[in-house]
């Protein structure tokens, strides 16, 4: 899902229920008057632009001119990516070898099929909990009694949670837009609400809130009632559909969804009901560069491979397993994977496609997740350390870093871990495609992982005899270190296309 944040929604959740703060986080874009918002930030150089980008540019200008590269393939595991797109059409792969189950022409769809497209789906907690409900839970083992207790506590309190913010969501934004009818401003200030004569208690609160949100900063900055929509939608989307063990769209697919060996399955259609943060992730890795319009992808010589595995929900790991196969079976060497959970059904079958895809030498770049968690102790799934106990070695995992070099670089959000996260790129106000030939900004490790996923495949089109794990071993040894991740990663570090391009080169 998209991830990204509005600073004074943000403190207006605090106000009113903490519940919504994820929610704020994931959904709602920046003011502009909370921050500079800079198109192409992320592939700028620190010591000549004053952001802690990449380097990309300064790669591009000081080492690869005169250089010829290598086409590389780059799965985009997601939710869906706009193949209409001006800045995207030119990269996207086409499947010149179709078999008679994958005759997609830009990749593939694991949920959907011709009835349709799953767009809304559980939560994989949810779908657990359904899963035992459906046998004879008298007869479950101690263990898996004990399991499903535990699990049916922690759904039923973020079902009321989602609920109750629902609801009092709805009510704060009934009222917010009365106070802004009176108002008479389709875009009041933080004066105009301080002003403002409410008629009840209920407006009071609301001015209060407001006063509360913009206390301190400027009278310019306005706050619209219609940019909580997205929040509210969110919470009325968990209650209706990723929390309610009665829904289940699995039948859409029409697969056997418990035999994780079945492969032959899907739909061609990449695109699906909703390709906004697929589409996304696409730009950051490829989009057309220096063409004259939107934004300029990390790599230069990449080919889309569009792959729709990642629901409004969590992702079934059977999918995730198949759609891992499919990228290593088409020629992907790249894989992005901007989704994660906390649960996993099948681990198994993840664990054996992974495995499939290291041999077939792919890099696996994953987010690391936008909870403002130590994954070192959280479950996050998919996950690189096998049931067996051994790691996947040409995976690495992203956390997300901010503009400066100072204590925000570590973006507030994002997940981290000194063993389990490898290093962080940026992922706050990330500047990308969306669907209908727009661009905005967005925040999240889901940003984060494609400027990775970008440089893993710059690298490869440049050297193309480097092996996946070689290429994750430059771009680990070539960060730039900062004393402010140091206890967040493994490296200390964001990832550098400059020193990467350096250290390839040696390498090879």
């Amino acid at each position: 899902m998209p991830a990204a944040r509005n600073n004074r929604i943000y403190d207006t959740c605090k106000i009113m229920n903490k519940t919504i703060f994820k929610t704020c986080l994931l959904f709602l874009s920046l003011p502009a008057g909370a921050f500079a918002q800079t198109p192409n930030w992320q592939n700028m150089d620190l010591a000549k632009d004053g952001f802690f980008g990449i380097s990309t540019e300064k790669a591009y200008d000081q080492l690869l001119k005169g250089k010829s590269p290598k086409p590389v393939i780059v799965a985009v595991i997601d939710a869906g990516v706009d193949t209409n797109h001006e800045d995207l059409k030119a990269i996207l792969w086409h499947n010149l070898k179709p078999k008679p189950f994958d005759n997609g022409t830009y990749g593939w769809s694991f949920i959907g099929s011709a009835k349709g497209n799953v767009h809304y789906d559980n939560l994989e907690l949810t779908r657990q909990v359904r899963q035992y409900e459906l046998r004879d839970t008298s007869k479950l083992s101690s263990s898996d009694l004990s399991a499903y207790h535990a699990e049916k506590q922690s759904l039923q309190k973020q079902f009321t949670d989602a609920e109750r913010t629902e609801k009092g969501m709805h009510g704060f934004i009934a009222v917010l837009d009365t106070v802004v009818a009176h108002i008479g401003k389709a875009d009041p200030a933080a004066a105009d609400f301080r002003a403002y004569q409410p008629r009840n208690g209920a407006e009071a609160h609301i001015c209060k809130t407001m006063d509360n949100i913009l206390q301190g900063q400027a009278d310019y900055l306005t706050f619209r009632a219609e940019d909580l929509d997205p929040s509210y939608q969110h919470f009325k989307e968990q209650a209706d559909y990723q929390l309610n063990t009665a829904y289940d769209p699995r039948p859409i697919v029409g697969d056997d969804y418990f035999n994780s060996k079945e492969r032959n399955y899907g739909s061609p259609d990449v695109m699906g009901p909703d390709a906004e943060h697929g589409t996304h992730v696409s730009g950051i890795i490829a989009a057309v560069r220096n063409n004259g319009i939107g934004m300029n992808g990390i790599a230069d010589d990449v080919q889309i491979m569009a792959i729709r595995a990642v629901p409004d929900g969590d992702e079934r790991d059977k999918d995730i397993a198949n759609a891992i196969r499919y990228a290593a079976d088409h020629g992907a060497k790249v894989i992005n994977m901007s989704f994660g959970k906390p649960y996993s059904q099948d681990k198994k079958a993840v664990d054996e496609a992974v495995n499939y895809a290291l041999k077939k030498d792919v890099l696996l770049v994953q987010a690391a997740g936008n909870d403002n968690a130590d994954i070192d102790t959280a479950a996050n799934f998919p996950s690189r350390r096998f049931l067996n106990g051994k790691e996947a070695g040409a995976w690495i995992v992203v956390g997300a870093s901010g503009p400066r070099a100072d204590s925000t670089l570590k973006a507030g959000f994002s997940n981290y871990g000194k063993t389990a996260v490898d290093v962080f790129a940026p992922g706050v106000q990330i500047y990308s495609c969306i669907p209908g030939s727009k661009y905005a900004y967005f925040d999240g490790t889901s940003m984060a992982s494609p400027v990775v996923a970008g440089l893993a495949a710059l690298i490869r089109e440049y050297y193309p005899k480097l092996k996946a794990p070689e290429v994750k071993a430059i771009i680990l040894q070539s960060i730039v270190s900062s004393p402010f991740l140091k206890n967040d990663c493994r490296t200390s570090g964001v990832v550098n296309a400059y020193n990467a391009l350096q250290l390839a080169a040696e390498y090879e």
